[in-house]
């Protein structure tokens, strides 16, 4: 019996390390041998240095002769610099926008009333039941000159001419925080709808003020839904291609447009696996440190 428990549990442990081997670690192979393969105009655009039919043996000869003249590439070029620049800038401060909006709003859902939060929790998840596409041009309606937005402001008498907000960066910046709100919003009310209630009394007792405990104990209690809400904003969103196709300018920069630029405009599949490749080393970083910093709250609380 003992011995089919431990089967069982490492079979498991098993599917996750398949899905991740299959769905992650392939492609993510693909990717980087596109990356490391010479421009050819052909079908397909490229000429790759080394086949994984050849063997380990012979891949690993050529690995010492591979040169990454894709990657020198982009750091050679202010176009990609620039597109990685601003698709950080972009992801970074939509992310804190969407944690601005997002902690009132999860902190409100709870603190309400146990019979009210199911309904504010389904509010949240209900632009879901729409499709993504569906609601990023549904602000096209909203954001340009004749939309609703300037035609409200303007029957309030709060402007006198239509704004420019559309094919701008701020229209960016409105799809990408409402379209990742839910996101941030999640994970910190599911962190504060476990909070002991006892312990902001304890401080009050203790002599701090309400905003005093809000900030020494909700806060700091807060701050796990805080990184994981932040993590699941930023991430998707610096790679984000749909919302600054649709609602950004032609000098709304992101690496997601550039990515697309590159492989159907300008058939470089190289220099484009490469321009993903380096993405995907940017935002494992955050993981990483984001894995590292739980691990060791976890290892102080024991």
């Amino acid at each position: 019996m003992t011995m089919i428990r431990a089967i069982s549990n490492r079979l498991v442990i098993l599917v996750p390390y398949l899905w991740l081997l299959f769905f992650f670690l392939l492609p993510f192979l693909i990717v980087l041998r596109i990356a490391l393969s010479d421009l050819e105009y052909g079908a397909p655009p490229y000429a790759p240095q080394f086949g994984f039919s050849d063997g380990w043996a012979a891949i690993s000869e050529k690995i010492g002769q591979l040169d990454f003249e894709n990657f020198a590439f982009l750091f050679s070029d202010r176009l990609y610099i620039n597109s990685y620049l601003s698709s950080l800038q972009i992801a970074f401060f939509s992310t804190l926008l969407a944690l601005t909006i997002g902690f009132p709003l999860a902190y409100g859902m709870a603190r309400a009333p146990e019979n009210l939060r199911p309904i504010l929790l389904m509010m949240v998840i209900l632009p879901f039941w729409t499709s993504f596409l569906i609601r990023v041009y549904a602000w096209i309606g909203i954001l340009k000159q004749e939309g609703l937005l300037n035609q409200f402001l303007l029957w309030l008498g709060v402007i006198d001419a239509p704004l420019e907000i559309l094919s701008t960066n701020i229209a960016v910046y409105i799809g990408i925080v409402y379209s990742y709100l839910p996101f941030m919003v999640l994970p910190i009310y599911a962190t504060l709808e476990r909070m002991d209630e006892s312990l902001v009394e304890a401080a009050r007792d203790l002599g701090c003020t309400r905003i005093g405990a809000f900030w020494k104990v909700t806060a700091r209690l807060a701050v796990p839904g805080v990184m994981a809400g932040c993590l699941l904003v930023f991430i998707p969103a610096v790679g984000e291609f749909v919302i600054p196709d649709l609602l950004g300018g032609s000098s709304t920069l992101m690496i997601g447009k550039t990515l697309w630029i590159e492989f159907f405009n300008n058939s470089d599949w190289t220099v484009a696996s490469a321009l993903a490749i380096i993405l995907l080393i940017v935002l494992v970083v955050p993981i990483v440190w984001f894995q590292n910093s739980q691990a060791r709250a976890t290892e102080a609380s024991l």
